[in-house]
């Protein structure tokens, strides 16, 4: 997994968390679950990488 890899699910899910919280402070359910869809979406894009990682060794 590289670098900007690593970066850009990092700001994904932090991108994420942050727009959920904001749909939670304000009340907007459809906020605060594209933030979870986000961070999901984050976790899968990590776990993918690792995989690949684990094939070229």
């Amino acid at each position: 997994m590289g670098a900007g890899d690593k970066i850009s699910n990092k700001i994904d899910d932090a991108g994420g968390k942050a727009k959920e919280a904001l749909g939670k402070a304000s009340g907007d359910k459809s906020t605060e679950n594209e933030g979870k869809v986000d961070q999901a979406k984050s976790s899968l894009k990590d776990a993918g990488e690792k995989i690949k990682d684990a094939f070229k060794s």
